[in-house]
């Protein structure tokens, strides 16, 4: 079975963490803190170097205190 990676969308997700993290006026320390993952995860996230867990997108989501589906709405920015 092949391994899937959709490096586009991945880096597109990244950005509109960081978009909604910024609007929010979070720093990407705080994000961490309150979802309780490593500083150099949320970086490598908004980055979009790793293709992050359905987890960890939960976490983002309730401290960024949104609904997890919003991280989902990239496609229409």
């Amino acid at each position: 079975m092949k391994y899937l990676r959709n490096e586009v969308e991945i880096k597109r997700f990244g950005k509109w963490v960081r978009q909604i993290r910024i609007a929010k006026n979070i720093s990407q320390e705080n994000l961490a803190y309150e979802a309780e993952i490593e500083y150099s995860q949320v970086s490598r996230i908004e980055r979009g170097i790793i293709n992050t867990s359905i987890s960890q997108v939960f976490a983002i989501a309730k401290a960024l205190n949104i609904e997890p589906w919003v991280l989902f709405k990239f496609d229409e920015v």
